[in-house]
């Protein structure tokens, strides 16, 4: 009898969609709301989606409609989101002793985006240990803002900064302040700052930490930590000078670089969303479809990506091989690449497109930014996520949850060969095909 092994990919896709489905029971549990009403199956499962899926979209305040129940669920649903179930499950495994095999190694080397199953328990430990003490130490720096704006209830400031910390590092994007969000301290730079920090830290991804804190030089780090480090700062400085520039009157420079950052899939806000100059909406739109960094708890197309498009296109242009510090880029990274580009271009009009052809009075811009905001699990939204109808929410969830796994995870489960490298016996004769136009001067 012959055994076949599941798929890592579909594992890891039925870890997500357990955890959503057991956080959607969670959450529509009367005790999840602060009129004792259960807030119904469809807005249960699109706030377990956002949460597990780190997005921060959301169809119920949670500040305003939910219990402290309710708030402990959607924190633990934003960790396991954040770092993955895989990740946790196994870091209690070692914590009890338990040993594990050879094929979790592998479905560990696939959920957190490594090459080598070589110490990857190791790594499993170093993210969650570190991830904890990054985030108990936001909660700490979060008090000194909140303490004054909880009337200086001690508890009641440490849960609010405890949430916030959680939500910041995890790059979810949720808040409990109520109605007035995080624009209420647009000015307080404590806050800001930390929010700032937390969301990047979260975002650049654990290889790169782990390299900086154990190599403590920019020229022995990895070529992907470099690509990571000059993307993400490049990123950040264009977004605060587009978003300020574009809007020169109305956001401060601490505004500009705060959405800058947050628009990364972090999802908080300082400003309107629903006011946006043009040159700011476009901003944010490509900051949401880029995102944060490979093995990170960030979503989007990640840093690596674009850069190496970026690349390809430069040394494509100048009719030479790319390479970057000395190092060649492969195809197969450039392929890779430009596959994960296109599918989310695809995957984001597809879906802009879905919503809008549901729902046309909510407008085209808006139902893009919506789009993207979903699939790159950021959160951001121009004030139409509570107006979405039921089929319009369920397409937001899926758009959540493509976006979370990525997109060569979910088209991934169709490769039959995930033990093994690709051997293919058979080549055929290559013929060019005749790629784009050129206009012949006579």
């Amino acid at each position: 009898m012959r055994v076949h092994k599941l798929h890592p990919y579909i594992i890891i896709i039925l870890s997500f969609t357990s955890v959503i489905l057991v956080g959607t029971g969670l959450l529509a549990l009367p005790w999840a709301a602060k009129n004792g009403e259960s807030f119904g199956f469809i807005d249960s499962l699109f706030q377990a989606t956002s949460a597990v899926c780190v997005t921060g979209l959301s169809v119920i305040n949670v500040g305003a409609e939910m219990t402290v129940y309710g708030k402990v669920v959607m924190c633990i649903l934003m960790e396991i989101g954040g770092l993955s179930f895989l990740t946790f499950a196994v870091f209690f495994f070692t914590i009890i002793g338990a040993k594990i095999g050879i094929s979790n190694r592998f479905l560990l080397k696939e959920a957190l985006n490594q090459n080598s199953i070589n110490g990857i328990v190791a790594l499993v430990k170093k993210i969650v240990i570190t991830s904890i003490a990054i985030q108990l130490i936001g909660t700490f720096i979060n008090m000194f803002s909140l303490m004054p704006w909880c009337d200086y209830d001690f508890f009641k400031a440490l849960g609010y900064s405890m949430f916030h910390s959680i939500a910041a590092f995890n790059n979810a994007g949720f808040d409990a302040f109520g109605a007035n969000s995080m624009v209420q301290f647009k000015d307080d730079i404590i806050l800001n700052a930390s929010t700032i920090i937390m969301i990047i830290l979260g975002g650049i991804g654990f290889i790169v930490l782990d390299e900086i804190v154990k190599k403590r030089s920019f020229k022995k780090l990895s070529l992907h930590s470099k690509i990571t480090l000059i993307t993400t700062v490049i990123l950040i400085l264009f977004g605060m000078f587009m978003i300020k520039f574009s809007s020169w009157n109305d956001v401060s420079w601490m505004q500009a670089l705060f959405t800058s950052v947050t628009s990364r899939t972090a999802g908080f806000t300082t400003i309107e969303m629903s006011e946006l100059s043009g040159g700011s909406y476009w901003t944010i739109l490509i900051l949401m479809f880029i995102g944060a960094s490979p093995c990170s708890t960030g979503g989007g197309i990640k840093t690596t990506t674009i850069a190496i498009v970026a690349i390809a296109i430069f040394f494509f242009a100048r009719g030479r091989k790319p390479h970057v510090f000395k190092r060649t880029i492969t195809q197969s990274e450039i392929f890779k690449a430009f596959v994960l580009f296109s599918i989310a271009i695809i995957v984001d009009l597809f879906g802009a497109f879905l919503i809008n052809a549901i729902q046309p009075e909510l407008g085209i811009k808006e139902t893009l930014f919506e789009a993207v905001s979903a699939f790159s699990t950021t959160g951001l939204t121009m004030g139409i996520t509570s107006s979405l109808n039921a089929a319009n929410r369920v397409i937001i969830c899926i758009l959540m949850l493509f976006g979370r796994l990525g997109p060569l995870t979910v088209i991934g489960v169709i490769n039959k060969n995930w033990m093994t490298e690709s051997k293919e016996n058979i080549r055929y004769v290559e013929e060019k095909v005749i790629i784009g136009w050129k206009k012949v001067l006579l």
